[in-house]
């Protein structure tokens, strides 16, 4: 059993900062992948960035330049960086994460989802 839990959503004004937190605990051995995807009201859950536990990191286009994602492997956690934050960054954010638990049997759990809205 692994569990997720998301901190840091809220509400801004355009160009501001959030900083998003997910820490994972539970029956892990390894965690492989770390990242946060988001979904706005209509539209499909998208990713927004990803760290490999020897991190290398992937963006989506939309937010290359603004947001950074870092993680500490020590403590589990994973965190967003979002800077210079538009009203189109409105959405619910999800974590994802997927290792190995202390079986080694593969996992990929989500986290509750943190909102984040920006007003213009």
């Amino acid at each position: 059993q692994v569990q997720l839990v998301e901190s840091g959503g809220g509400l801004v004004q355009a160009g501001g900062s959030l900083r998003l937190s997910c820490a994972a605990s539970g029956s892990i051995f390894s965690i492989k992948i770390m990242g946060f995807y988001r979904q706005a009201p209509g539209n499909e859950r998208e990713l927004v960035a990803t760290i490999t536990s020897g991190g290398s990191t992937n963006y989506a286009d939309s937010v290359k330049g603004r947001f950074t994602i870092s993680r500490d492997n020590a403590k589990n956690t994973v965190f967003l960086q979002m800077n210079s934050l538009k009203p189109e960054d409105t959405a619910v954010y999800y974590c994802n994460v997927h290792g190995r638990t202390l079986v080694r049997a593969e996992f990929a759990s989500w986290g509750q989802g943190t909102q984040v809205t920006v007003s213009s």
